[in-house]
Parts: structure tokens; C-alpha cells; sequence
């Protein structure tokens, strides 16, 4: 087989295994040229050539740099692929560029807006998220220290570092996509990569609508508990949206507060212009220098702030994130993983005893129970959407146990001949206790939200 014989067709490979998730998919435009060693050869001589070359100017931009790589390069695949056709010569200078102005192979799946999650796990073995659909790549690295080169580009420029003393590492793009990376001898079958990509512009409200994650009613609720100052927290699965949502939520604060982010890496958009963002630091090569959650989330409290929005909880800053919340800070934002709103509390339950005070379980539960006010669930759903499962209100402690009561749920009845999920977003028919406080604050809760149509 000829260099670019196998190119040719372009063809996808849907992933082929039993989960009902990922084994109809639709096919996405194609995403690059299936990668063989006579394709890096060339690929990496010309890569070769016009490094050298541009070793002997002086750049004073990107786009001067940019503009010599794709001259330089046209003229050597010219030159080299002379028996290539236009299109072979098209995608050579593609990788390329690739190469040398991106992420190597996987650049064409980052720039791609309809792909949401691409996932190295290996060298050869790339796969990508389509619609919420898990599909296998064509498209190859060279080699593992191709991998390792990538992960590389993308750390090096945050300060932080990847190598066999530090196997693994937290990172983002330019554009906010999270990136975690992790390298033999931790992973087995070579480096990894996995980067879970955000919309350069952040969704709205609307948009969340239209994704079918939320309907009006509930946006229209949840837009009043954010302006009237409840503490509210989104928990869910891994990939559910959680920060997609927190960024929508976050949206809702008025222009006026002041507003302090919280990350380990900076992923919020947010719209307003009184904003601090922090991010947390890992320890350097002498294992010093580390700045948590946990502190940051202290610091935070230090600067005036009007609204606290911390991307995740999840070890001991729980604590300090429930003592803010309980001493003033009203209207706080923040996202867990649980699979359930009751199961968020037990978890927030154990995060706080890995503060390592010796605190009882019930003084734990009422600080709880004081401090969060809604819990928004999302969930990944069996056909790949994410939808807003619960809005839950937390009325507070009865004996020993925090009392919960659904005001919205997504009633799931079924599945359509396209594997897509039929079911509805329904009302419990319960008008909430934080009622009262909404209309104090201007906001009129129509009674149509909350008219009883869930089937007991």
C-alpha cells in the first residue's frame, strides 16, 4: 500500500462495544488522515527543515512565525510529495502545521466545535466525544515521546511540569478546556491525555433550554435563588455539565457584586466585570510551594467578597466552604461529584471530616443544612445528553437526618427508535420554603410552576 492509498477514504470507526451509549453513533465529519511511519517520516523531515529554518530569523510575532511556516512549508511539500496528489499535499502541510502551531494530530478534534471531549489512550489509540456519542479516531501520534511532546506544550507554558517524578498533572488550554495528563511508569500502555473541552463562547441560559437540559420555569427559578442571595450547589457525575451550568449560574449575579472565583484550573467564563479569578498551585520539584483549594478558599475570605463561586469541592475546603456560607457569605456557588442530591450531603458529610477535626456528625449535618439551600443534580443520560435531573431545596434537620424536597425532577419514561431519551421535566407540585424570600427580593413565583402533574 502506497503512502496515501489508505488516506483516501477518510473513514470513521464507531466504537464497537456493548454499552447502548456509544454503539450507535452517527458518523462525524471526518476527523484527519490515518497516520502510517512513511507519513511521519515525511511529516517529521519537513517539520526538520523549516525549524531550521526559522532558527535563523528573528520572529517578532505569531503571526510573522505563522506566516513562514505555511510559505516554507508549501514550498517543501512541493518539493518532496512531487508525486502526491493536491489533496495529499493539502493534508501533509496540514500536519505540519499542526505540529508546529498546535497539539500535533489531535489539533483537528480540538478545533472541531461539535467534539466536547478527546481522549488519548495511547499513542495509536485516540477516541472522542460526538454529540455525547464515544467514538474511535483514525489519527495517531507517532510514538509515545510524540505524547509526551504534546503534553509538554500544553503544561509548560502554566509553570507546571510532567516527568517520571511528577506522573501527573492538571492543566487548560488557552480557550479554558481542562486537561489532565498522566505518563508511564503510572500509566501502563504509554502516555495519556484527556481534555475535556468548554465553548469559546459560554452557554447560556437559553442554550440549555434549547439542549433540552432545563426548561424556562426551572431557569426563571433558579435565576431568582441566585439574585436573592441562597447558597446553592450542582452536583452530578463525572462529564454531566457540572461546570457548564456553575458557569450558567454564575451568570445570574448581578454586575454590581464583586465576584471571586475559585479553580484548580481557571475554566469559568464568566460576563461580569468586578471578578477575581484564582487558581490553585501544585508543589514544585522540591515538593514545596503548594497552594490548595483549602487556601485559596481562606484567602478568599480576606478579599470582600460578594459571592464566593468555587469550581469543585472536593476534599477538606468542604469545611471552609460551609463556614463561609455560614458566617455571611451568602449566595455562594459550587459543584461536587455525587450521584444524587441526598448523596451530595453524605458526601460533603465526609469531605468535611477529611479536615481532620474531630467534629460530631450531627453538629456537621446542622452546618450543612444551615448553609446550602438548593442543590441543582445534572446527569449524563443513557443517550449521551445531560439533563437537570433535580432541583432540590434543603429545608433543614429533623432528628438527626437533612430533610430534602424536590421542587422540579425529570420524569424519564423511555427511549424513541433513534435512541434518543423521552421524558419531561415536571414540577412536584410543592411551592418551596425559600418562597417567601424570592418575593421579598421582587421575584413572583407564578403558581403554574409548581402545579402537582408528577404521577405518584
Amino acid at each position: 500500500m502506497s503512502l496515501f492509498e489508505k488516506y483516501a477514504g477518510n473513514v470513521e470507526t464507531p466504537v464497537t462495544v456493548k454499552d447502548p451509549v456509544v454503539q450507535k453513533t452517527s458518523v462525524p465529519p471526518a476527523d484527519g488522515l490515518v497516520m502510517t511511519p512513511e507519513f511521519w517520516e515525511m511529516e517529521a523531515e519537513i517539520h526538520t527543515a523549516i525549524v531550521e529554518e526559522l532558527k535563523k530569523k528573528t520572529i517578532t510575532s505569531k503571526e510573522q512565525e505563522k506566516m513562514i511556516i505555511e510559505k516554507r512549508g508549501e514550498e517543501l511539500v512541493e518539493e518532496m510529495g512531487s508525486r502526491l496528489t493536491f489533496e495529499q499535499k493539502k493534508q501533509l502541510l496540514q500536519a505540519v502545521k499542526y505540529e508546529l502551531l498546535g497539539y500535533g494530530p489531535i489539533t483537528s478534534l480540538l478545533d472541531n466545535t461539535e467534539i466536547t471531549e478527546v481522549m488519548v489512550n495511547s499513542s495509536q489509540d485516540i477516541y472522542y466525544e460526538y454529540k455525547g456519542k464515544i467514538i474511535k479516531s483514525n489519527l495517531t501520534f507517532r510514538d509515545d515521546a510524540h505524547v509526551k511532546g504534546v503534553i509538554e506544550r500544553i503544561v509548560s507554558p502554566l509553570g507546571r511540569r510532567v516527568d517520571e517524578s511528577s506522573p501527573m498533572v492538571d492543566a487548560r488550554l488557552p480557550n479554558g478546556s481542562r486537561v489532565n495528563a498522566i505518563i508511564p511508569p503510572l500509566s501502563l500502555r504509554g502516555s495519556s491525555i484527556t481534555i475535556r473541552k468548554f465553548s469559546e463562547v459560554p452557554f447560556t441560559s437559553a442554550d440549555l433550554v434549547r439542549f433540552g437540559t432545563w426548561t424556562e420555569d426551572m431557569s426563571s427559578f433558579v435565576n431568582a435563588c441566585v439574585q436573592s442571595n441562597l447558597n446553592i450547589f450542582i452536583s452530578g457525575g463525572t462529564g454531566s455539565g457540572k461546570t457548564s451550568t456553575l458557569n450558567v449560574l454564575s451568570s445570574f449575579i448581578p454586575e454590581s457584586e464583586r465576584i471571586i472565583t475559585i479553580e484548580d484550573a481557571a475554566e469559568l467564563k464568566l460576563s461580569q466585570q468586578h471578578i477575581i479569578s484564582l487558581e490553585s498551585r501544585p508543589p514544585n520539584i522540591e515538593g514545596e510551594g503548594e497552594i490548595s483549594i483549602r487556601d485559596l478558599v481562606r484567602n478568599s475570605l480576606r478579599m470582600r467578597p460578594d459571592r464566593i463561586v468555587v469550581g469543585e469541592i472536593r476534599g477538606a475546603e468542604a469545611l471552609d466552604m460551609l463556614q463561609a456560607m455560614n458566617t455571611g457569605h451568602d449566595g455562594s456557588l459550587s459543584t461536587g461529584h455525587a450521584n444524587s442530591p441526598r448523596d451530595m450531603l453524605s458526601r460533603i458529610e465526609t469531605m468535611v471530616l477529611m479536615a481532620g477535626f474531630d467534629l460530631p456528625v450531627r453538629a456537621i449535618r446542622e452546618q450543612i443544612a444551615s448553609a446550602i439551600d438548593i442543590i441543582v443534580h445534572q446527569s449524563r443520560m443513557k443517550d449521551g445528553s445531560r439533563k437537570i435531573t433535580h432541583i432540590t431545596e434543603v429545608l433543614g434537620m429533623e432528628g438527626e437526618t437533612i430533610v430534602l424536597q424536590d421542587i422540579f425532577l425529570y420524569k424519564e419514561t423511555g427511549m424513541d427508535e433513534g435512541d434518543k431519551l423521552i421524558g419531561e421535566f415536571v414540577p412536584t407540585g410543592i411551592r418551596p420554603k425559600a418562597a417567601e424570600d424570592l418575593e421579598v427580593n421582587g421575584f413572583h413565583l407564578p403558581g403554574s410552576w409548581f402545579d402537582s402533574r408528577w404521577e405518584q
